[in-house]
């Protein structure tokens, strides 16, 4: 099968390949798992972390991807819960502990980086971590929701935010245009201010909805109880706390962050971005719980993701413009 490996961590540049198109074998899978003809997956900002070095595949090569969309065409003998010719998906949690907090587990192994993920024409996964999608969606507007969208409404959560108060959000790529439409279905009464670098950006953000959008360093009209951050950098955490309300909340929604801009961070007062009890939170990856109970409300609003598709053999066009060149929304790979 066609298949695009990562064969060494590198930096991604204007000009390079980081991933090398390449034939392997179609996986075998095992009595619990699924075989799964790829039909869509997902570009996301982490596959950028792996490719450079900041959340490093543990042996290579390794066939990146944890958006997937796919079909089941065998499984093993021990699978009950998918039928062949069933349509599921795959997020970035490979396999955990099966806890509630399994996100935070030292089992926790990520589709893509620590086993081969969906920038292939097959791939296998656990009959636990392969969720059914809902048919109001195509294969290329389903496969956002399996990270962006999973992730976004589990960093929504966090937040704590309750209806009629404001929230804000810095950056408007893949996650956060869909964070926007979650968050306007369950809390209808809050409004959303968007922090983002450029005016393409801040425009797509009012068509989605905000009420006001700005650059990263403008301040906000009013305080807002919540933040959620979809950067890979550290000046819009910097520049965002002091436009949180006394007793609001920062959520940084990110697997690593860039180290290019940390010095930024000597830039911050205690007394006039965190003291008054405001805080910063993490997510930490995800589980598969947040998959199963985002899906379902996702189809049910609907959230549309605004998708950019390439074809698999264009996957390093597709993640030299995800770091260098940004347009809305997300990007999909799709098999031909």
């Amino acid at each position: 099968m066609r298949a695009m490996l990562l064969k060494q961590i590198a930096p991604i540049e204007l000009d390079s390949e980081p991933l090398s198109l390449g034939e392997i074998p179609v996986p075998v899978p095992a009595p619990d798992e699924l075989l799964l003809q790829v039909l869509a997956c997902g570009v996301c900002h982490t596959e950028l972390d792996e490719i450079e070095g900041r959340t490093p595949p543990p042996h290579l090569p390794v066939v990146p991807g944890h958006e997937v969309i796919g079909r089941v065409v065998d499984r093993g003998v021990e699978v009950t819960s998918h039928a062949v010719g069933d349509r599921v998906g795959v997020g970035w949690i490979h396999s955990s502990s099966g806890e509630p907090d399994e996100n935070l587990s030292p089992l926790f192994r990520a589709t893509g980086r620590d086993v081969n993920g969906g920038y292939a024409e097959y791939m296998t996964v656990s009959q636990h971590y392969a969720y059914p999608i809902p048919d109001v969606f195509s294969d290329t507007e389903a496969a956002p929701l399996l990270c962006a969208g999973g992730i976004g409404h589990r960093a929504l959560k966090l937040t704590n935010l309750e209806d009629g108060q404001p929230l804000g959000l810095t950056g408007f790529g893949g996650s956060a245009h869909l964070v926007m439409q979650l968050a306007r279905h369950r809390f209808p009464n809050s409004e959303v201010f968007v922090f983002a670098r450029d005016p393409q950006s801040r425009e797509f953000a009012l068509q989605l909805g905000a009420v006001w959008a700005g650059d990263t360093g403008e301040r906000a009209p009013r305080p807002l109880q919540a933040i959620i951050d979809t950067t890979p950098a550290w000046t819009p955490i910097v520049k965002a706390l002091p436009n949180l309300a006394p007793g609001g909340r920062l959520v940084v929604n990110a697997i690593r962050k860039e180290d290019n801009d940390k010095s930024e961070l000597l830039n911050l007062s205690y007394h006039d971005d965190l003291w008054m009890e405001r805080e910063i939170k993490s997510v930490a990856n995800i589980t598969a719980a947040d998959i199963r109970e985002f899906l379902p409300l996702a189809a049910e609003i609907p959230i549309y993701p605004t998708v950019t598709t390439f074809p698999l053999e264009e996957s390093n066009e597709a993640l030299r413009q995800l770091k260098y060149h940004p347009v809305r929304g997300a990007k999909v790979l799709v098999m031909q």
